[in-house]
């Protein structure tokens, strides 16, 4: 297994972090990943050039090095990114569960409770019957099960 967020990757490398979703999500709440995911996202602006060399700077303006140079994101913050990622999409995933029960108890269809995924209906319920089973405990994945009814038809 990795070593966990903020500690070395290798014995005698420069500091690169082993950075996994698994180490973030104990770390974040969802709302502070997002945020966290949204800065770095920003922050990077893309560029691939390396080593690129301004003359038109002015010797005497300090600040002049400081305007217009664009911001790249550095390896551990590239890889923050990256975990971030995986773990803003797990946690959405795993909130599909209470959106359609909520739905469910509410009298949505699946049609209806499909559109709002993007998917067809059987993949809906079949995404909800696999949250329940990875999700849920035995009495509670039983009414979830019964709220479910049976599987769309084509």
């Amino acid at each position: 297994m990795p070593p966990e967020f903020g500690t070395p990757a290798r014995k005698g490398q420069p500091a690169t972090l082993c950075i996994t979703p698994e180490a973030l999500e104990a770390e974040f709440s969802l709302t502070t990943a997002a945020t966290r995911l949204d800065f770095l996202s920003r922050r990077d602006n893309g560029d691939t050039a390396l080593n690129i060399v301004r003359d038109d700077a002015d010797a005497d303006d300090w600040s002049a090095s400081m305007r217009d140079t664009g911001t790249q994101l550095d390896v551990d913050e590239a890889l923050e990114l990256l975990a971030l990622g995986e773990v803003v999409s797990r946690r959405a995933h795993d909130s599909q569960l209470v959106g359609i029960r909520a739905a469910l108890r509410g009298g949505a269809e699946w049609a209806q409770i499909a559109a709002a995924l993007g998917v067809s209906p059987q993949q809906a319920w079949d995404s909800f019957t696999e949250s329940i089973e990875r999700q849920l405990e035995s009495e509670a994945a039983e009414r979830a099960r019964e709220l479910a009814g049976t599987r769309p038809g084509r």
